[in-house]
């Protein structure tokens, strides 16, 4: 697949760039895409919930009433999960929410990610740039060039670059990552995926192997 590239004010540069067909011409694969975007979620989960057992809540050294001539069951310990105060049963524990999965599944994942991008025409390849100082007015500019200032777009650059990642920062429906970091479920919950040219040499080598 053959497709244009753009200049930041959303004029052809007169520049193509083919886009390998067995990254981005393969017939998606759904279940993968569903295991990388559920590990993904999963991953993104701290894990820290908790709630007190009946052993690590305050109290319990003396019986709480009397064992008869109450009307009420006998209790032995106010750090019972049936009295007030008491512990929880069977509560949240923090524990670990990491789903792994192999390598083969994550590739096939985010090669079926960009298949169903580049078959839904949601590819934009733009020539590599970069700003002298973080400037969000300079970021609005060159998405407005591009006509996609008002979709949910993905940013892909080569490299790590401050000035560009700071001037997207305060741009609600802009994420800006590196190519090589772009997962399954970040590629697809965007409207428009845009590629600086070097990108894509990034991409291609992501999966080279």
């Amino acid at each position: 697949m053959v497709i244009d590239v753009y200049k930041k004010d959303g004029s052809k540069s007169g520049e193509t760039v083919e886009l390998k067909p067995e990254i981005f011409e393969i017939v998606p694969n759904d279940h993968a895409i569903y295991m990388a975007v559920r590990s993904f979620m999963a991953n993104q989960r701290q894990g820290t919930h908790k709630v007190k057992s009946r052993n690590e809540v305050r109290g319990g050294g003396k019986k709480p009433f009397s064992q008869k001539k109450t009307g009420r069951a006998r209790q032995g310990t106010s750090r019972s999960p049936l009295m007030p105060g008491g512990g929880s049963i069977f509560g949240p524990t923090p524990h670990d929410y990491v789903v792994k999965l192999p390598v083969k599944v994550k590739r096939l994942a985010r090669k079926s990610a960009w298949s169903y991008k580049a078959k839904d025409g949601q590819i934009i390849v733009v020539e590599d740039f970069s700003f002298d100082a973080p400037k969000t007015k300079e970021m609005i500019s060159v998405l407005k060039g591009l006509n996609v200032d008002k979709k949910k777009v993905l940013l892909l650059v080569p490299k790590k670059d401050d000035a560009v990642l700071r001037s997207g920062q305060n741009i609600p429906t802009l994420n800006v990552l590196e190519a090589a970091k772009a997962s399954t479920y970040e590629i697809l919950k965007s409207n428009i995926v845009v590629l600086q040219k070097s990108s894509i040499e990034i991409v291609n080598g992501t999966f080279a192997n």
